[in-house]
């Protein structure tokens, strides 16, 4: 096989015979004579017979604004129906859309126009993950404002969407950085800090010592060194916000089982979250007996043997040691590195008040993601043996019972019940009193959800000095952001830097305050996005619990595999928390979710790793190289990337192949699962087109036929022409059955189209007689059009207006008065259903016929059986048993099987 870059140029050149077609036939009132036509059947009442590049233009030019149309025709109220929720994942508004965008976008357009024909209540809503650091960025190096560069980027892609043809249910549009959707970001966040899962505590933080400012991970380059002053970066510790995703970890694990068609993603959620057997536990600090007001959280996953724990460790990173904790001058001196170090400081357990000392660990690490651990001797052989080696005392608080039960005794009011009883005993009164007790793992960590920025949420909180922090009062939300006009990118927070907007007072004592100056992280805004597309208006709630409850949960969301974890973790938490408060009756989010692959480009990279533009490459010997230099250049296939300059303009591809080409060619190419390596439109591409001209053909003759001025007589055909008919009514059920099942189940939507493909085949096959006199023919090419609508509506649109003109139709269950997309998807007749229970299977031996046996009709289509069921026939027996089989194929449509034997 060629190599990619050799079949491209060949490509090129067969793309453009195809799309420039050849000679036009026009139709004059219901004739179709040879000429050449500008313009549309629907337009001018004329047929053009090619389906050339200029009737491709005609077509989308007609149509694209009465598709538009016809979907806000559609209203979104009626609650009798059934509903079907599809949500693709909303952009960030960096300005332009990419390949990736588009991708996602069609395959959720085409499902929601196809449950429409299904008569389900669709909504398909667009919105904008709008704040973001880029906006900052160019805000710095552009001297633009976040906000005018945000709705300004937003208004170019809300018109690439539109030029795409791409029906969203825009009057349910939410933009995150407006003021109306980010109040009820602050109202949620709130309620998390009512319900004690909003906190703050000092964290590590990329800190940039030239620009005195904290960095994102996406700042640092991967020589830890700043993206701006190129000055190494440290870490520092600050006060940071916090949310408990903790809190629901086991409800979150445990509620996976709900989920059956997450596949493969229900192992990464999963993992992400790891094995929930512990939970952590508050204890308040004391150095030589003097109580500091410092707390410690530690984890333990045997809570219920507690009253047997002899310490609480810390690793020597702990931010005791670091931070601006009281004790960090105390664990310092006793700290010897390298060694278990026994501490001056104690920790009283809040919920047993049992006081333990804190030791710090000679290793680095702990399980998961710890820094802090109660040590429990009882059940760990490794915190037995430190705490004989530092001489601390403990108590057995586990017995075993001559029947093999663990009982717990020496634990107060848990004495006597089995570790099982006292584990759920004990977490559920740690969680009643808010000291812990929360059911999770040793690897997954509490969300940190501040950010040193402008552009973001602005944390609803005041800070008193005698009243500590106070959540702003909900009749004043939002916290709108303050007028910053110059951004450096140095220095704290920009917020910090508006004097009159930080400077206020205490609700609560009307004291002298300041504003938290910190912003939410974007994931805050995206985690509840779904939600609030369900009652987008509402300027009382976030959204109305009754409009919620019928809408949620969203039937398919799709979006890149990148986002399987983190966004769908917060997901769900928002949505776990959001059921706890009332506010919406489902657990769960998502029912159905499909992680599409990425589209790949060819980049061409020289040994210095440096990428190369297309003209700068010599693609005319045997391999590719640098025009200039000759060197031999690598050759991959990555993401697109305009810094690697492999990536694809939509607008131009659609500009040169037509909206529904490219619509075809996503959809077609690969599963949506799998990534697309772009140039493969070598191959995809002219198949998407011929497919597009067979189309055309297909109802051109048809028209033809009907044009004639004769009058078709389904009584006049031949039984050999009624056996075809009959053949093409079977497909045409089969093909009804198989494209509507990829649409509902697996939406390998690539599938589908291959399936419409060899109807489209078998129809083009069909003889004069049938085309003319057969009412299957009809309905199976009007079937056809209708199951290729939601994929390709351009042209799909333009072949039913030409088909509702033909006059003597002999099928009359079709809305001819309506749009293609308007029409029912088609349904499998019910004769078909009840086909006899035996099928007649022929047998073939190398192309040779040799007979028949029956076979049921239930296994009809599954090949191992069908095989096995011949070599077990008396036909079977005569005619193969004792010879080789190299290979056997299966036809169900024909009821056939072929084997291929060894002479």
């Amino acid at each position: 096989m060629a190599p990619a870059w050799q079949r491209l140029r060949f490509g090129a050149s067969l793309l453009k015979r195809q799309l420039n077609g050849g000679p036009h036939v026009i139709g004059r009132g219901r004739r179709v004579l040879p000429g050449s036509a500008r313009g549309t059947h629907s337009a001018t009442g004329t047929w053009t017979k090619e389906y050339t590049l200029q009737t491709r233009k005609d077509v989308e030019k007609r149509w694209h604004q009465r598709i538009k149309e016809q979907a806000r025709d559609v209203p979104e109220a009626d609650r009798s129906k059934p509903k079907f929720y599809v949500l693709s994942m909303f952009p960030y508004p960096s300005g332009k859309l990419h390949m990736g965008h588009v991708r996602v976008y069609t395959i959720s357009d085409t499902i929601a126009r196809f449950q429409k024909m299904r008569g389900m209540q669709v909504i398909n809503p667009m919105g904008w993950d709008a704040f973001g650091l880029p906006a900052e960025n160019a805000a710095i190096e552009r001297d633009l404002h976040p906000e005018s560069w945000t709705q300004s980027n937003i208004k170019y892609m809300r018109k690439q969407l539109d030029r795409l043809g791409l029906c969203f249910s825009w009057d349910r549009e939410v933009t995150t950085c407006l003021p109306d959707y980010y109040k009820w970001t602050q109202y949620l966040f709130i309620k998390l800090y009512e319900a004690g899962l909003a906190y703050q505590k000092e964290a590590l933080v990329n800190w940039d010592p030239v620009d005195q400012t904290v960095l994102a991970n996406e700042q640092v380059d991967e020589h830890g060194c700043s993206w701006r002053s190129g000055a190494k970066v440290e870490q520092k510790y600050l006060r940071q916000w916090f949310i408990k995703t903790t809190a629901y970890a086991k409800a979150m694990q445990d509620a996976l089982a709900d989920l059956p068609e997450w596949y493969g993603i229900k192992g990464m959620q999963a993992h992400w979250i790891g094995d929930c057997v512990g939970c952590h536990l508050d204890f308040t600090l004391k150095v030589d007996g003097q109580v500091t007001g410092e707390k410690l959280t530690a984890y333990t996953a045997t809570p219920e043997a507690v009253y047997g724990a002899s310490h609480v460790a810390i690793t020597p990173g702990h931010r005791l040691l670091h931070g601006h904790s009281s004790l960090k001058e105390a664990l310092r001196k006793a700290l010897v590195p390298g060694k278990d170090c026994l501490t001056p400081v104690t920790a009283v357990n809040m919920l047993t008040h049992q006081e333990v000392p804190v030791v710090i660990l000679a290793r680095a690490d702990l399980e998961g993601s710890l820094d802090s651990k109660v040590g429990i001797p009882c059940t760990s052989p490794e915190d037995a043996t430190l705490a004989q080696s530092l001489g601390l005392p403990y108590s057995e608080v586990i017995e075993t019972l001559p029947d093999g039960t663990e009982r717990l005794r020496g634990s107060a009011e848990f004495t006597g019940m089995s570790r099982q009883d006292a584990f759920g005993a004990l977490t559920r009164e740690a969680r009643a009193k808010r000291l812990g007790g929360d059911v999770t793992s040793d690897k997954l960590k509490d969300w940190l959800v501040s950010r040193q920025r402008y552009w973001g949420t602005p944390i609803p909180v005041v800070h008193c000095a005698a009243c500590g922090p106070v959540p702003v009062p909900l009749e004043d939300l939002p916290v709108t952001l303050p007028s910053i006009t110059t951004f450096t990118g140095k220095g704290g927070s920009p917020l910090a830097t508006a004097s009159e907007w930080v400077n206020c007072s205490c609700p609560r004592c009307r004291g002298a305050a300041r504003r938290e100056t910190d912003t939410m992280d974007t994931f805050v805004d995206s985690a509840w996005y779904y939600l609030r597309y369900t009652d987008p208006q509402n300027t009382h709630s976030p959204f109305n619990r009754a409009l919620a409850d019928y809408w949620m949960p969203v039937d398919l969301y799709i979006g890149g595999k990148e986002h399987a974890v983190m966004h769908l973790f917060y997901a769900r938490f928002f949505s776990h928390f959001c059921h706890d408060q009332k506010m919406v009756k489902h657990r769960e989010p998502f029912r159905k979710l499909l992680a599409q692959g990425l589209i790949k480009g060819q980049t061409f990279r020289l040994p210095s790793g440096q990428y190369l533009r297309r003209e700068e490459i010599d693609l005319t010997g045997p391999v590719p190289v640098h025009a200039k230099t000759k060197e031999q250049l690598e050759v991959t296939w990555e993401k697109m990337s305009k810094s690697k300059h492999n990536g694809v303009d939509p607008e131009q591809m659609v500009e040169q192949y037509g909206i529904d080409t490219v619509r075809l060619f996503l959809l077609f190419a690969a599963p949506p699962e799998k990534d697309i390596l772009w140039d493969v439109k070598t191959d995809a591409l002219p198949g998407v087109l011929r497919w597009q001209q067979r189309l055309w053909s297909l109802a051109t003759r048809f028209m033809e036929a009907r044009a004639a001025g004769k009058v078709p007589r389904p009584q006049v055909l031949t039984e050999e022409e009624k056996a075809e008919a009959r053949k093409l009514w079977e497909y045409k059920n089969t093909v009804i059955s198989q494209v509507t099942t990829h649409f509902t189940e697996d939406f390998s939507l690539n599938s589908a189209i291959s399936h419409l493909m060899g109807l489209s085949a078998a129809l083009s096959q069909a003889s004069p007689s049938v085309v003319l006199h057969s009412p299957e023919f009809e309905d199976a090419l009007c079937a056809l059009v209708v199951m290729a609508a939601p994929m390709a509506p351009h042209i799909t649109s333009e072949l039913w207006a030409g088909l509702a003109l033909v006059p003597r139709k002999l099928c009359t269950h079709y809305s001819w008065d309506a749009g293609v997309l308007l029409q029912p998807w088609p349904a499998v007749d019910p004769q078909f259903l009840h086909q006899p229970d035996i099928v007649q299977m022929a047998v073939l031996i190398n192309n040779k016929a040799c007979g028949k046996i029956p076979v049921p009709q239930q296994v009809a289509r599954d090949q191992d059986k069908v095989h096995e069921l011949v070599l077990q026939s008396e036909l079977g027996v005569r005619l193969l048993q004792g010879r080789s089989i190299k290979k056997a194929f299966l036809s169900p449509r024909t009821a056939l099987i072929n084997f291929l034997v060894q002479e």
